[in-house]
């Protein structure tokens, strides 16, 4: 089913770059772009078998995500990150998957992980209040997934846990007013003193060690791949998916530029130009390569049933980091070298440049830190637990 999906991605590349205006004007994702994903299996792909999903390759479906990034950035963003979501519902309890896929399969969710909530243990669950930025695609969702450090009666934190919130005990105030990554509606979400039972928690302790009740109902490989690996890359995949774009686009306008100060050269002509090309294809092609290959290596201790070692889990945050980096490195190059033309509204390459820059700021982008760990346990030092 994953080749009919990604076929059915790419019948609609097209369309979503032709949207791409309309996604900055409305600072939302057009719903008939979503409705066309949705028809296509996009976002059944990590969801389980058992509630109508694909149970797909992770390969797949960042694959999927990378072509749609390639036409419009926000369409890409959003897609990655509402399409994750069903992964790690499948880890929580029955009780929950329950309630978000028992009356309706097609249900979608956002979320915002940063712990910026408040939650104080109660009889059964949890009270929880805040607000949290950033949730990407929260029009487009009817759940959200927030995360949140739990508080005993004392007022310690005893846990960081993630919370699984229905639509109607949630606000979204409408803030995203930006300069890139438009079309993503990243709105604040808001819940005031809201009882979240037991079953709709999952500790992210539990997710760093590969764990959730869910794997009992839901017991496929993919559900033992780790947390952050696949929501890191979840992030990382649209900017690369971007400077692919940015690539095609470049080599397009160069092949038809001619430029006056050069007595009227064809731009494809300059060797320079040749060089440059090669140079960011390379860049591009490197993080799509490591990326993909880090996954790849940890599916393969997963199929064998082995514990994912530590250095591998590190070396997937290392290579994402700086596949980010190398995917923006690789689009201001093109940029720079690409003429006034490229200033223009409505090129892909003005927008690529913005929306991957945007990107880049997103916590799991953050590379001083996730190349610290790596350099850590490689010269031996204990590692602090972080997002690995």
């Amino acid at each position: 089913m994953s080749k009919e999906v990604l076929a059915g991605v790419r019948d609609l590349l097209p369309t979503f770059r032709d949207r791409a205006d309309e996604a900055e004007r409305l600072r939302q994702v057009p719903e008939s772009s979503v409705k066309a994903l949705e028809e296509t299996g996009f976002f059944r792909m990590l969801q389980p078998k058992r509630f109508d999903g694909l149970e797909s390759d992770p390969i797949d479906f960042f694959t999927a995500v990378k072509e749609i990034a390639s036409a419009d950035g926000s369409t890409g963003w959003i897609s990655s990150v509402l399409g994750v979501h069903p992964w790690q519902v499948a880890l929580f309890p029955d009780e929950a998957q329950q309630a978000v896929w028992g009356q309706d399969t097609a249900t979608r969710l956002s979320s915002s992980y940063a712990p910026t909530g408040k939650a104080v243990l109660t009889e059964g669950g949890y009270t929880l209040s805040g607000k949290w930025s950033f949730s990407s695609g929260s029009a487009h969702a009817s759940w959200v997934l927030l995360g949140g450090l739990v508080f005993n009666e004392e007022g310690n934190v005893v846990d960081f846990k993630t919370f699984l919130v229905p639509g109607d005990k949630y606000e979204i105030v409408d803030v995203w007013n930006v300069v890139g990554l438009r079309g993503t509606g990243s709105n604040d979400i808001v819940v005031k003193d809201v009882f979240i039972p037991e079953a709709f928690t999952l500790s992210m302790s539990d997710t760093g060690r590969c764990f959730g009740p869910g794997q009992e109902q839901n017991n496929s490989e993919l559900y033992r791949m780790p947390f952050h690996s696949l929501f890191t890359t979840t992030i990382s995949t649209p900017i690369v998916g971007m400077a692919t774009g940015a690539y095609n686009e470049h080599v397009e306008m160069q092949q038809k530029r001619v430029r006056a100060a050069y007595l009227g050269e064809k731009a494809s002509s300059d060797p320079f130009a040749a060089v440059r090309i090669a140079k960011a294809g390379s860049e591009i092609d490197a993080a799509w390569a490591l990326l993909m290959n880090n996954i790849r290596e940890e599916q393969a201790h997963v199929a064998k049933g082995e514990k994912i070692p530590l250095g591998l889990r590190l070396r997937v945050r290392r290579d994402q980091v700086l596949g980010t980096q190398r995917a923006i490195d690789a689009i201001d190059a093109l940029f720079e070298a690409s003429g006034g033309r490229a200033l223009a509204e409505g090129t892909y390459l003005q927008r690529a440049w913005r929306d991957a820059h945007a990107g880049r700021v997103h916590a799991a982008n953050d590379p001083e830190r996730a190349l610290k760990m790596f350099g850590d346990l490689e010269f031996g030092h204990k590692i602090d637990p972080g997002m690995y």
